[in-house]
C-alpha cells in the first residue's frame, strides 16, 4: 500500500479502508470504539513513516541536510590540515604599521577592531622612529578579516604614546567555513571518484582538501611525459571586484597547495607542477535588447560570470586524454544572456567562439558593449 502520503487525513483513510477490507461489514460511525482506535493508529503511523522518508534522505549524501551531511564528510574526506569532513573558518593574519612616540611599547596581544572583524598584535613591538610593522591577526575566524592594503582600522583601547589609527600592510588568509553545497560537491565526488594512487582526479580532490580552494583542475602530460600540472581557483577567499584578479590564488596559495600535494602525491611522479591559472578576458557586444535597463544589464553579467564559472576550465580531458583549455562557445554566451532576460525578448549578439590563447589560460567575463 502507499503508506507514505503528504497529510494525515489520506493516512486516516487508509487505515480504515484497511480495516474495513479485513473485518468484513465493519462501520466507522460517530466515535465508535473501532473509529477512534484506527484514527489514533493512523496518526501514530502518519508520524513514524514521516520521519522514515525523512530519514531516508539523510542516508544518502545528495539530499542529506547539514547535520547528517557531516556525518557523510567526516566519514569520507580527510583535508590538508589532517581534519575530517567540512573545512572550517581560517583566520587572517598580516602585518599593520603603528605610529607614535618612539620607543612606546606595544603589548602582545594588542586589540584592534574594523567595522568586519576584531584583531590582536601577535608579538610586543616597540615604536620607532618611522612607521612599525608589527604582525597581527583575526580573533574571529572567517573572509571578513581579510582587508586590503591601505586599509585602516583603530586600537580598540588606547595607548598613551600610540596613534589610534593603524593601516594594514597585509591582511590575507581568512576563508569562510565551507559550505553545505561544497561540501556535499566533494562528498559526491570522493565517492565517485575512490583514490587511485595517483590518478588525474586524485590530484583534483588533493587541491580541494586544501582551505580556500573551490575548484581545481590537473593534467598529465601538458609538460612532457611522466608530469602532471595541477591548476586550481580560490573563489571566495581571493575575491576581489576586478575579473583579471577575482578568485585567481596568490603565491602564498600556491606553495600551500604544493606543500600538501607534496605529502600525498606519488614519489615516482617525474615532474609536478602546481600554477595559477591565466585569466583570458571574454568580451562580446550586444544589440536591439528587448528590455534594456540597469537591472537587466546587472543580470546578464552576472549571468554571463556564472556560466564562466560553471565551464570554463584550463585544463579540458576528451576521453582521457587533456587536450588543452576549455573554448567558450558563442552559443554559451547566448544561453546565459537570455537566461537574465526578466521577461522573453531578443537581441543580438556580436560574439564568436572564443578558444584560449594555450593551456593553463581560463575564460573570465571581459567587456560587455550595450549597443542600441
Amino acid at each position: 500500500m502507499p503508506w507514505i502520503t503528504p497529510n494525515l487525513r489520506q493516512t486516516r483513510e487508509l487505515v480504515r479502508g484497511e480495516i474495513t477490507s479485513k473485518l468484513a461489514g465493519a462501520s466507522f460511525i460517530g466515535n465508535s470504539v473501532l473509529r477512534v482506535m484506527a484514527d489514533a493508529t493512523a496518526a501514530v503511523t502518519h508520524l513514524v513513516l514521516r520521519f522514515i522518508n525523512w530519514l531516508a534522505l539523510q542516508l544518502l549524501p545528495d539530499t542529506a541536510e547539514t547535520e547528517w551531511l557531516d556525518r557523510h564528510g567526516d566519514i569520507w574526506l580527510q583535508n590538508s590540515d589532517f581534519t575530517t569532513g567540512r573545512k572550517v573558518a581560517t583566520l587572517a593574519q598580516g602585518s599593520v604599521t603603528f605610529t607614535g612616540i618612539v620607543d612606546t611599547i606595544i603589548p602582545l596581544g594588542t586589540r584592534l577592531g574594523s567595522d568586519t572583524t576584531n584583531y590582536e598584535t601577535i608579538q610586543q613591538a616597540t615604536i620607532g622612529i618611522t612607521a612599525t610593522e608589527v604582525l597581527v591577526r583575526a580573533i574571529d575566524a572567517g573572509a571578513a578579516g581579510n582587508l586590503l592594503p591601505g586599509d585602516r582600522i583603530a586600537l580598540s583601547e588606547p595607548i598613551v604614546g600610540v596613534d589610534n589609527a593603524v593601516v594594514i600592510v597585509t591582511m590575507l588568509g581568512g576563508v569562510d567555513q565551507e559550505t553545505d553545497e561544497e561540501l556535499r560537491v566533494r562528498v559526491l565526488e570522493r565517492i565517485r571518484e575512490p583514490p587511485m594512487g595517483g590518478d588525474s582526479e586524485d590530484y583534483v580532490a588533493w587541491a580541494l582538501a586544501v582551505p580556500g580552494v573551490t575548484r581545481a583542475w590537473s593534467a598529465p602530460l601538458e609538460m612532457g611525459m611522466g608530469t602532471v600540472t595541477v591548476r586550481f581557483m580560490c573563489d571566495d577567499l581571493r575575491k576581489t571586484d576586478d575579473p583579471l584578479t577575482d578568485g585567481f590564488p596568490l603565491d602564498t596559495d600556491v606553495a600551500a597547495v604544493q606543500k600538501y600535494m607534496n605529502f600525498k602525491r606519488p614519489v615516482a611522479v617525474k615532474d609536478f607542477f602546481v600554477v595559477a591559472p591565466i585569466p583570458e578576458p571574454i568580451n562580446f557586444a550586444l544589440a536591439n535588447l528587448s528590455n534594456y535597463d540597469a537591472s537587466t544589464i546587472q543580470n546578464i553579467y552576472d549571468s554571463v560570470k556564472a556560466m564562466l564559472r560553471e565551464r570554463a576550465a584550463p585544463a579540458k580531458a576528451i576521453d582521457g586524454v587533456y587536450i588543452g583549455a576549455q573554448t567558450i562557445y558563442e552559443a554559451w554566451i547566448s544561453e546565459a544572456v537570455l537566461s537574465a532576460m526578466e521577461e522573453e525578448g531578443h537581441f543580438n549578439l556580436a560574439a564568436n567562439d572564443h578558444p584560449m590563447p594555450t593551456p593553463g589560460h581560463i575564460a573570465v567575463i571581459g567587456t560587455i558593449t550595450y549597443e542600441s
